[in-house]
This record gives C-alpha cells, structure tokens and sequence, in this order.
C-alpha cells in the first residue's frame, strides 16, 4: 500500500481556520442523518407503518385506559420476527458491510492519494439513500425501506472512516479536543435545526394522518438535501491529502463509471484494463486486511493505546447499540406519544451540545481518563435504570425523562472526547492517519454488531427491550475496567 504512495502531511498547514472549519461543516452536514433517519423520525414512521392497530389495556395501577399498539410481524424466509428485531438486524448487516469495505477503501484512498474522493463517495451514497427512503410507504414496501436504511447507515458510517482520519492532519493534539467538540456541536445545532422543520410540516403544516405521512417522507427528501448541500462547503476547502507516485492501473475502470464508455484500444482493449484492475483491486483488498493486522498489532503493542481501544470497544457496543434503539424503545417499551418523544430526543440533542463543550473543557481539569470514566458510569446508571422502567408505572413519562437527561449529558461528551483522545494517542505527523483511524473506526462498527445483534436477539426472544438494555451493563463496565489502566489523561 504505502510503497504506491508519496504521502506529505507537512504540506497541510495544521490549524488553519479555513480549513479546520469546513472539517466542522460536515458534521452540520451529515449529522441529520443520525437525529432524522437515526434517531426520531424514521424509527417512529417506521413503528407507525409496522404497527397493525392500538388495543386498549387498563393500568390497574394508575386506574386508567391506555392505547397499546399491536405490531405487524415481518416474515424472513418462513419465519415471523418482531419489527423492531428486524430493525435492529438491518442495522447489523450495514455495519459488517463498513467492516468489510473500511479497510479495503482506506487502503485505496491511501493508494490513490485523494481520501477526500472516498469520504465525498459515501456522503453522496448516502444522502441519496435517504431520499430513497420516501419509498417506504407500508408494509409491502419493508423491505425497500430497510434497504435504503442499509444504504444510508454504509453512506454514513463509510464517510466517517476519511472524516475522522482528517482531524490529526489538519490539527496539532492541542486543538484536537476543541476541534472535535466543535464539529459536534455544529452537528447537534444543524440536526436539531432541520428536525424543526420536519415537525413543523408533519404537525403543523399536515392536517390529516394521510398528509402527516406524506410530509414525513418528504422529510427524508429533505434529510439527503441537506447532506448534500452543505457537504459542498467541506469538499470546497478541505484539502486533497497525499499524492500518487506511480503503479497504478492504466485506466481505473472500477472507480470511474465513465471509463466504462471510453475507447481502451491504447490499452489493450477493454478486457485487458478490466483485468488489471481485477488484479489491483484484489492485491489492495489482500494489502488492506494485511495491513489492518498489522496497525491493530502495532496499537496494542503500545500500552496506553491497548487500554483504550480495548475500553473503547466495549463500551461503544453499549453507548452506540442504545443510541440507535432508544427511539424504538421509547416507542415501543414506554408507548410515549409521538410529540413527547420527538421533543425529548430534540432536549437531548441540545444537552449533547453542552455535554460535548463541558466534556471538553473538563478534560483540561481532570484529564480524558477521568473524563472517560465519568461518562462510563452514567451510562451504567441509565441502562440500569431502563430496565426497571415499565409502562404500568404512574411516573412512566418522568423516568424515561430522567434517562434521557443522563444520556444526553454523556452522548456528545463520551464520542468527542473518545475522537480526540485516539488521535492524541497516534504518533505525531504519522504517514498512514487514514489507516489508524480505519481500525478505529471498524473496531466501532464490530462492537456495534455485536451490540445491535444482541439488543435484537434479546427481544426477540423476551418481546420486550428492557433485558436488552440492561445487558448492556456489562460492556460499560468492561469498558470502564480498561480506561483505568491508562496511564495519560491528557490535561492541558
């Protein structure tokens, strides 16, 4: 891989503020992804249109009549699943998808020399994907709706193995917090921004259920917009990183769809290019996990670097499985109205703002182990506290509040601080930042099909999210053994 590339990081001026702005941008971005698509509207239309009707079931404890709704099961291969089972298995396929592809594509864009091509391939791969989404209108359409969600989770998740390798490049390790802060923020803040106007047309603009729907799918169409549309700022200014120096194949076919069109004669016709390509593609697939071996041997040969990816792996099956069920588990578990849940997940979003700013300044006090730590532990506390949680309880709504408070604290916190502190771990100027950060990025998305295929397996089997969230307790506490051993904490 490296030998194909001449790779200068020193041509990159660290910390200018174009640059370092347009970096931020995309989380403005492609964050509405994570809070649309993710976390609010699509899991409750996708409850919705899975949902056959609501029954009325009476709380002996509180004396009165509650709408329970009755859900459609969804048939793979002869068998009956919960949909909710289904959803949580669609996002497992996505991430061993980006398992798979991650290496393989870090390796090209190192091979190549231009990572940003690959990080504005998958922003673009998902953006359109969530406008597919509008096609998602019952029961019969399923699994088209869960296939663009697949296609939208790789566009997103695939973006952010080159969005993140930028941040040591374009920062000095003392402004890496802020700046990862930073762009948070600007994600939370944009998100929330177009989340607004989702609602506004779906419960204010609608005035029938029907219309409600409709204006819901057109808020997919919206979500891929806006991705696409502010990406442009990032791509604009952010920089082209590496060169290629030689060894390339004569025509790359594969990557470019209008060489397909093209006369290869000078080539040697267009079966002697797609066979050089074939051969590229396959010694780059073969380098890519070779390598990845390699980094992953190297970083936990380093003490400090064991300690957190191992910390960082287990408890990123927890924080990263419940951040993508919570919608679902508030649909579904507690029976929230709508309206209640989408402006609980907007105060989460905005307490994620101050969490990822105070995280960030409080790791100047007490360090990014302590920091780490703290955020562990409220985790903890919020998963215990959602297993005891049920519908039948008088307080039901205040104490899916509380939860919800605990993990909007910590969310933006526990992720931006995890980004700088890797990156602060990583040699200084290193020549394969993209590399490094691919194999952080696909430790996150195995912990992630672990975590989503257990949360998915466990209501399936006890038809309820209540032991799911609680087996989530021991990732934390894993996590929170192995952060301990770190001997940094990087005050500065």
């Amino acid at each position: 891989m490296s030998e194909h590339t001449l790779l200068n990081p020193k041509k990159i001026k660290k910390n200018d503020s174009k640059i370092m702005r347009a970096w931020a941008v995309y989380d403005w971005a492609n964050s509405v992804y994570s809070l649309v698509i993710t976390s609010t509207i699509f899991p409750i239309y996708y409850s919705a249109i899975t949902t056959a009707y609501q029954k009325n079931e009476y709380i002996s404890s509180t004396g009165e009549w509650i709408k329970v709704p009755v859900r459609n099961s969804v048939k793979i291969f002869g068998s009956s699943y919960h949909p909710d089972a289904v959803y949580g298995y669609s996002l497992t396929v996505s991430f061993f998808i980006v398992v798979l592809l991650s290496p393989i594509l870090s390796s090209l864009a190192d091979t190549i020399g231009n990572k940003k091509s690959f990080m504005q391939f998958f922003c673009y791969l998902g953006a359109t994907s969530c406008m597919g989404l509008a096609m998602f209108v019952n029961m019969h359409t399923i699994f088209l709706g869960l296939l663009f969600s697949i296609m939208a989770s790789i566009g997103f998740w695939g973006s952010l193995v080159f969005y993140n390798s930028f941040l040591p490049d374009i920062a000095t390790p003392d402004r890496q917090d802020a700046l990862s802060a930073k762009g948070y923020v600007y994600g939370y803040i944009g998100s929330v921004l177009l989340v607004v106007i989702c609602l506004l047309l779906i419960q204010v603009v609608a005035q029938t259920l029907r219309q409600a729907l409709l204006f819901t799918r057109i808020s997919f169409l919206l979500t891929g917009a806006w991705w696409f549309g502010f990406s442009y700022y990032t791509f604009k200014y952010l920089p082209k990183f590496g060169n290629v120096e030689k060894d390339l194949p004569k025509d790359l076919v594969l990557l470019n769809f209008n060489n397909f069109f093209k006369d290869h004669k000078k080539e040697g016709g267009f079966l002697s290019v797609l066979k050089d390509n074939i051969w590229f593609y396959t010694e780059i697939g073969k380098e890519s996990f070779r390598e990845l071996y390699k980094v992953g041997k190297r970083l936990f040969h380093t003490s400090n670097l064991k300690y957190f990816l191992a910390s960082f792996f287990f408890y990123s099956v927890g924080m990263q499985t419940i951040f993508l069920m919570a919608t679902l588990f508030g649909k579904s578990e507690i029976n929230l109205p709508q309206n209640k849940l989408i402006i609980t997940l907007l105060l989460i979003q905005i307490e994620a703002i101050i969490g990822a700013v105070l995280f960030s300044k409080l790791s100047k006090k007490i360090g990014n182990k302590n920091v780490i730590s703290i955020s562990i532990v409220l985790w903890i506390i919020a998963c215990v506290f959602a297993f005891f949680i049920k519908k039948e309880s008088r307080y039901v709504e205040l104490e899916f509040y509380s939860i919800a408070a605990i993990i909007g604290l910590v969310m933006g916190g526990l992720q931006s601080i995890s980004r700088s502190t890797y990156s602060k771990l990583l040699p200084e100027d290193g020549m394969e930042n993209t590399t490094y950060f691919s194999f952080y990025d696909v430790l996150e998305k195995i912990a992630i099909i672990l975590g989503t295929f257990i949360f998915a397996t466990l209501i399936d089997k006890f038809n309820n999210m209540r032991y799911a969230a609680l087996s989530m307790v021991v990732f934390f506490v894993l996590g929170l053994f192995f952060i301990r051993f770190l001997k940094k904490t990087f005050k500065s």
